[in-house]
């Protein structure tokens, strides 16, 4: 029997997977409110209906950690949720497994998993699960008017202090988005010399006001202690905060950068088959919806979409108009080039840490 059988037949026959056969995945992820999502729409069902358990670990994204474990030959992690540019990137290094795409449960249509999936979900080597994006916010009670980017890098209409995370990525497009430069023209213009140029001359112009965060949990907190009064941000953390918190946060959408996350399994996982088994469970339409009730962000499954409903504590907050994706929220995003960042991420590391210490 194939591993695709042998996967199949875990998914229909799951309930009567047994005792006998449960063992433990080590499953990382971002923490907060995302890794609280996975855990009631993943992770709690996947041990109740198998007996197996999971291990929940916190990181702050990137292949470092996943390199050193691998070329150490100490894999200790079975499932890493990661970022697309990371998955070409580790994919191309070798750091990853490949994943059969055809192991994946189709949709209740029978639609194929590979037709079902949006455009860009499934990877050789990894299979997204959502679809979030950067975005910034600000504090109800202490500004209003506030609705372009361009008021994001305008210190004298709306003065104090900005948070931004301590990377190039999403910086860069964002302070073109406020040069003027069009979403559908930001890559085009961020891969010519020139470009990079006016990118980081205009992230010069609102330097000296910036706070700058590296973990997902800390735009919410930057802003509820008034140590900014605009942020960039992950949207479900925001979400969450006047969601499940009653922050008076609002999310401005214009130039908003899309991005999947998918699952990984680092090469030489110690359980890979499990990992792979967790996978099939967790992409099926209903779990991928099943998240989607506890924040916003878009499932990665078309068929998903129709099952979002409401908020999963309050049965009033509608989902849908929160999502990255929602018609009115996406007429200005800016989506990822997953392509530019595996191929420049480096580089553009460098130079934004030369200009931070400078």
């Amino acid at each position: 029997m194939n591993l695709k059988s042998i996967l199949i037949g875990a998914v229909s026959a799951i309930a009567v997977a047994g005792a006998a056969q449960a063992g433990t995945i080590t499953v990382v992820s971002w923490g907060g409110a995302y890794t609280k999502s996975q855990v009631e729409a993943y992770h709690k069902p996947w041990m109740v209906a198998t007996g197996n358990q999971i291990i929940s670990e916190d990181y702050n994204g990137g292949l470092a950690e996943v390199k050193a474990q691998v070329e150490a030959g100490n894999v200790i992690w079975d499932l890493v949720d990661v970022e697309l540019s990371d998955v070409v990137l580790g994919c191309d290094e070798g750091l990853l497994e490949t994943i059969d795409a055809s192991i994946l449960p189709p949709a209740p249509d029978g639609t194929p998993a590979v037709d079902d999936f949006i455009d860009g979900a499934i990877h050789e080597c990894a299979v997204a699960t959502i679809v979030w994006s950067t975005i910034f916010a600000y504090d109800t009670t202490k500004i209003s008017g506030v609705s372009t980017i361009q008021d994001f890098f305008d210190l004298t209409k709306f003065p104090g202090k900005r948070g931004m995370k301590k990377q190039p990525k999403a910086n860069l497009e964002m302070a073109l988005a406020a040069d003027g430069v069009p979403a559908d023209q930001i890559y085009a213009v961020l891969s010519t010399p020139e470009g990079l140029d006016r990118a980081f001359a205009k992230l010069d112009t609102i330097k000296d006001s910036v706070v700058w965060w590296e973990a997902g949990a800390q735009p919410p907190q930057l802003l509820a202690d008034g140590e900014v009064v605009m942020t960039t941000a992950y949207n479900g953390r925001i979400f969450n905060a006047f969601a499940a918190e009653d922050k008076p946060f609002a999310i401005v959408w214009d130039a908003q950068i899309t991005d999947f996350d998918l699952w990984v399994i680092p090469k030489g996982a110690p359980n890979k088959e499990l990992a792979l088994e967790f996978i099939v469970f967790s992409t099926d339409t209903q779990r991928l919806a099943d998240q989607a009730s506890w924040i916003s962000y878009g499932p990665a499954r078309k068929s998903s979409g129709p099952l979002i409903g409401s908020y999963a504590t309050k049965p009033d907050l509608l989902m849908a108009p929160h999502m990255p994706t929602d018609p009115e929220n996406f007429k200005t995003a800016i989506a990822n080039d997953f392509e530019f960042w595996a191929d420049n991420a480096d580089e553009l590391n460098e130079r934004f840490n030369a200009w931070l210490a400078n």
